[in-house]
């Protein structure tokens, strides 16, 4: 990722550029070399492409979110910004789906994969997706340096949230509203009397590089601080909330609370709540040949732990029922996670329950489990 300065917040100075600006940064971003990825609507869903041209973005077009269900919806302003979660999350960029390893000719003759270098600028990125790709790099480093070098050049153009979704939760696991770290520039969409425009912060020295290249102009005392209220008023409307509890010490009590049971008879081990989550990071792989046996690759792509396979050894499989397996899942997202990578897996995004065909919600089910043991509030923590 671009070297970081010290990112500036809602409370600092700022300038404001206009929805023509806006269609110039991305202009200026790929004239710069980028490859601007943001959001755009297809197959009737705001969904992540490259962008390039501000026509693309999804203007006039929010969504409607709840467990199991997500639907467009048309508003009633131009707003390019008003929407939550989509399906796709900016892991598929950084942590690609399928991707080869090595590949090896019939003569033993190695081959590296192929590489095409890719400065990625991404752009309208929530507070809770910039938890992600923090988790994330952390995650992959355990890799080493090629596993991550696609964070290297990465520039990030925040969006700052004002219309949480339905099932949005960030505040309760302080990811959110606000984004208050790890991006170049950082925008706050108002529209109103005065017009459509994007209050923006500037975040690393490369941020303010790009930005002289867009016509801007310096935002008043008054316009900062309306956009900061917009945005801290969201956080008193997310669609749900996690629990205030120690929730590691809680799912390593709830290992058999009766729970499980019960969430096991509606889930249906699909793993969708692990393809859309933007930190989950399990892979496997496979070796493929050609017909005539003269060239084998290794790949990697995609997997969960919701997979029968997943957990096989020698043997059989460590995990056969659902309910075993959905109790790794959250134990190891709102629990473990902290042991191996010092925080949460869990940023409060809610595409897991977006999602989720049977409408499971990781909160409820939360709730539950805690209500189940009698957990009292970890007021010491100040939440998660």
């Amino acid at each position: 990722m671009t070297a970081a300065g010290s990112p500036t917040d809602l409370t600092r100075d700022h300038v404001v550029i206009d929805r023509v600006g806006l269609d110039k940064l991305i202009s200026v971003l790929c004239a710069e070399g980028y490859r601007v990825i943001g959001p755009t609507v297809r197959d009737s869903a705001i969904v992540l492409d490259t962008l390039e041209s501000g026509d693309q973005l999804p203007a006039g077009w929010g969504v409607e979110t709840g467990p199991g269900r997500y639907r467009l919806r048309k508003r009633a302003d131009s707003a390019v910004f008003g929407h939550s979660a989509g399906p796709q999350s900016w892991k598929q960029y950084l942590h690609p789906s399928r991707q080869q390893l090595w590949s090896e000719s019939k003569d033993g003759t190695f081959h590296a994969p192929p590489t095409e270098p890719v400065k990625y600028a991404f752009l309208g990125v929530r507070a809770c997706d910039l938890a992600a790709i923090g988790i994330l790099e952390t995650v992959l480093s355990a890799g080493g340096k090629s596993a991550t070098s696609l964070f290297e050049n990465l520039f990030v153009i925040a969006a700052n949230c004002t219309e949480p979704g339905g099932v949005c939760f960030c505040a309760s696991m302080n990811t959110g509203p606000e984004a208050k770290t790890g991006y170049d520039l950082c925008l706050t969409e108002r529209i109103d009397n005065d017009g459509h425009r994007f209050v923006t912060g500037v975040g690393t020295a490369e941020g303010s590089r790009i930005l002289a290249l867009v016509r801007r102009r310096q935002a008043t005392d008054e316009e900062t601080a309306e956009a900061a209220r917009a945005v801290a008023d969201a956080a008193h409307h997310m669609g749900r909330e996690m629990p205030d509890v120690d929730l590691r010490g809680m799912l390593r009590d709830a290992r058999d609370a009766d729970v499980w049971e019960d969430v096991a008879s509606r889930c249906l081990t699909c793993g969708n709540c692990t393809m859309v989550c933007p930190t989950c990071f399990c892979t496997t792989t496979e070796d493929v040949s050609d017909l005539a046996g003269d060239n084998v690759e290794r790949w990697q792509h995609w997997s969960s732990c919701f997979d029968l396979d997943y957990s096989q050894l020698h043997g059989g499989a460590v995990r056969v029922s659902g309910e075993s397996r959905y109790r790794q899942w959250i134990s190891h997202k709102l629990g473990t996670w902290h042991d191996q990578f010092g925080s949460s897996g869990c940023v409060g995004c809610g595409r897991c329950i977006d999602w989720c065909p049977v409408g499971i919600d990781i909160t409820a089910e939360a709730a539950r489990l805690t209500g189940a043991l009698n957990v009292e509030p970890d007021i010491d923590a100040g939440g998660h």
